[in-house]
C-alpha cells in the first residue's frame, strides 16, 4: 500500500495506453486503472492538397508522429509504469484509402475521407448497383467520403501503383501493422468503408464485382474491435520505448471510441459527441431497417451487439458561424463587461421564451448529414419579425442545434433502439443553457461529462482494459472513470413548448427541401 494524504491506497499494478490518431492531431495517454492519466502526449497532423479536391495525409508521418508521442509517454510515465501496460488500442479518422505493398510500406499519400476527387466514380457505382439496393448492402447513405469510389479512381489514374498494391490499410491499421507486423483491419471501420456487406459482415460481392476489384484480396478479412491482433515486436519497442510483447487490439474508429468515452455501456443511453460537429450514438438490440436513414453498426459492449452513429453536419460550427458573422454586438458587451462571448450568449439565450417567439433556425450550413443525408440543405431562419428580440435570435441558435438532435432521435427510435439519458462529451458540454435545452427538447436528463473524461484516448483505454481483464465489469469502470460534472433535466414549461413546435421545424423543411437542390443547381450554373 501506499499513503497519500494521510488515506491509504491501493498500488496500482496496471496501466493502459490509448490513442487516436485524427485528422489534425494524433494525441495518446497512458491511463492507469483507478482512472488517473499518468501521462499524455500529441503531435500535428499536415494535410497534404495536391489539386482541386483532393486532401491527402503522409502515413509515415503518422508513424513518425506516433514514435515521438509514444517515446514522450513512456519517458515521463517512467519503467516502472511502461512495464506495466497491460494493452494498447489505438483508434483513427476513417475512412482512408491507404495502398501499401507486401512488406507494408506506402505507396502513395492516404486519401482521407474529406478527398472528394471521385465523385465520378461514385455515381457510377451506385448507378450500377442501385441506390436502395446500395443502400441495403452497406447500411448507411452513399458518399463520397467512403472506400468503393476511391478505389475505383486509384485503379482508373494511377494503375501502375495499384498493380503494386497488396493491401489497402486504415491509418490505426498502419499503426497497427508497425507495431505488431500484421496487416488486420476492425470490424468497425470495415462498416464504415462502405464495402461491407453488414447483412453478412463479409467484404461485399457486389461493390467488388462493379468496381472490378477482389475486395477479399485486397482488403484483410475484419476482427473484433477488442480482438488481440498481435503484440508489440522487438523491433517497434525499440523506437518507441515500449516493452515488446504487449497485447495490440484491433481498435476502432474515433467515432466508436468516442462512444465509449461518453461513458455509455448498456442500452438505453444515448451519447452526445458535441465538438464542431457532433456524433451521436444510441445502442440497440437490433440492427436498423435499410430504410430508416441512420448508420448502423456493429458494437462490442457487452449486451449491445448494434450501435446506431448519427453524424450531425454543424453543432458547435453553427454557434460559431453567427458569433463570428452575426453577433458583433454580443462580442462589443461582453468584451467591454470582461466577459467570454460564450458565457454571455448563453445569459441572453435564458432572456427569450422556449420556442424564441416562433423563430426558428436551420443548422444546415454545410448541408446535413443524418437524418437528411442531404448536400443541398442549407442554413435559414423562418419565422423573423419587425418585433424580434436579439435574445431571440440567440436562442433560436441553440434550439436549432437541439431540433436536429431531436430529429436523430426520433428517427434512431423509428430504427428500434431506445435512451432514456443522454451523455454530452466536448465542447457543447460545457454549455448549461444548451444542455437545459436539450434535454427539454428530448425530454430527458442530460449528464454533462468532464473534459478528461470525452478524451477519445480515454474510449481507447476502455476498449483494451474491459478486453485484457483490467475493466471485468465495463459498467462499473465507467462510473469510476467517466466523471459526470452535472445532471441536467428537463423544464416542463420548456418540455410543453418544443412538443408543439417540433413538428413545424421537420415539415418546414420538407417543404423547401425541392426548392433548395434547384436553387443550388441554379446558382452554380451562374457563377
Amino acid at each position: 500500500m501506499i499513503r497519500r494524504r494521510g488515506i491509504k491506497m491501493a498500488k496500482i499494478e496496471n496501466y493502459l495506453l490509448g490513442m487516436d490518431c485524427g485528422t489534425t492531431n494524433i494525441k495518446a495517454i497512458i491511463l492507469a486503472e483507478d482512472g488517473t492519466v499518468v501521462a499524455e502526449s500529441s503531435r500535428p497532423s499536415k494535410f497534404l492538397s495536391p489539386g482541386p479536391n483532393m486532401q491527402e495525409q503522409d502515413a509515415n508521418e503518422w508513424w513518425q508522429n506516433t514514435v515521438e508521442i509514444f517515446r514522450a509517454l513512456t519517458e515521463k510515465a517512467g519503467e516502472a509504469v511502461v512495464k506495466r501496460i497491460r494493452g494498447i488500442c489505438i483508434s483513427s479518422h476513417t475512412v482512408t484509402m491507404l495502398p501499401v505493398d507486401k512488406e507494408g510500406n506506402p505507396l502513395r499519400n492516404a486519401m482521407t475521407y474529406q478527398d472528394s476527387r471521385s465523385a465520378a466514380e461514385l455515381h457510377y457505382i451506385v448507378d450500377a448497383i442501385g441506390f436502395d439496393r446500395f443502400v441495403e448492402i452497406v447500411g448507411g447513405q452513399p458518399s463520397v467520403a467512403f472506400l468503393p469510389n476511391k478505389l475505383l479512381w486509384f485503379k482508373k489514374n494511377e494503375p501502375e501503383l495499384f498493380a503494386k498494391t497488396a493491401y489497402f490499410l486504415q491509418a490505426s491499421s498502419f499503426i497497427n501493422y508497425k507495431l505488431t507486423g500484421k496487416m488486420t483491419t476492425d470490424i468497425d471501420q470495415a462498416s464504415r468503408t462502405q464495402c461491407l456487406d453488414i447483412s453478412t459482415m463479409e467484404w461485399s460481392k457486389e461493390i467488388a464485382d462493379v468496381i472490378g476489384i477482389d475486395l477479399d484480396e485486397v482488403l484483410p478479412k475484419p476482427q473484433l474491435v477488442n480482438d488481440i491482433i498481435g503484440f508489440v515486436t522487438e523491433e517497434a519497442a525499440q523506437v518507441t520505448g515500449l516493452i515488446a510483447g504487449i497485447p495490440v487490439v484491433a481498435g476502432c474508429s474515433d467515432a466508436m471510441a468516442s462512444m465509449h468515452a461518453t461513458g455509455m455501456s448498456r442500452l438505453g443511453e444515448a451519447g452526445e459527441s458535441s465538438g464542431t460537429t457532433s456524433l451521436v450514438f444510441v445502442g440497440s438490440d437490433v440492427k436498423s431497417a435499410p430504410d430508416i436513414p441512420v448508420v448502423t453498426k456493429p458494437c462490442s459492449i457487452d449486451g449491445m451487439p448494434w450501435i446506431f452513429d448519427a453524424p450531425i453536419q454543424t453543432s458547435g460550427a453553427a454557434l460559431k458561424w453567427f458569433i463570428e458573422t452575426m453577433a458583433a454586438e454580443e462580442g462589443e458587451y461582453a468584451e467591454a463587461h470582461d466577459k467570454n462571448i460564450y458565457t454571455y450568449l448563453n445569459e441572453l439565450a435564458l432572456e427569450a421564451k422556449p420556442g424564441s417567439g416562433g423563430l426558428f433556425f436551420f443548422p444546415y450550413l454545410l448541408g446535413e448529414r443524418a437524418p437528411l443525408w442531404n448536400e443541398y440543405a442549407r442554413g435559414m431562419f423562418i419565422g423573423m419579425g419587425m418585433g424580434m428580440k436579439r435574445c431571440e435570435l440567440v436562442r433560436s441558435v441553440f434550439e436549432g442545434t437541439a431540433y436536429a438532435l431531436r430529429h436523430v432521435m426520433e428517427t434512431v427510435k423509428e430504427s428500434g433502439a431506445k435512451a432514456n439519458v443522454l451523455r454530452i462529451c466536448g465542447g457543447g458540454a460545457k454549455s448549461r443553457t444548451r444542455s437545459q435545452i436539450k434535454a427539454s427538447m428530448l425530454k430527458m436528463p442530460v449528464y454533462l461529462l468532464d473534459e478528461k473524461s470525452g478524451d477519445v484516448p480515454v474510449g481507447d483505454a476502455l476498449i483494451v482494459g474491459h478486453k485484457v481483464g483490467v475493466f471485468p465489469d465495463l459498467t462499473k469502470a465507467v462510473e469510476n472513470i467517466v466523471k459526470v460534472n452535472e445532471i441536467i433535466q428537463p423544464v416542463d414549461e420548456w418540455v410543453e413548448a418544443y412538443d408543439k413546435l417540433y413538428p413545424y421545424y421537420v415539415e418546414m423543411y420538407k417543404h423547401l427541401d425541392g426548392d433548395l437542390k434547384k436553387l443550388k443547381n441554379t446558382v452554380d450554373g451562374m457563377y
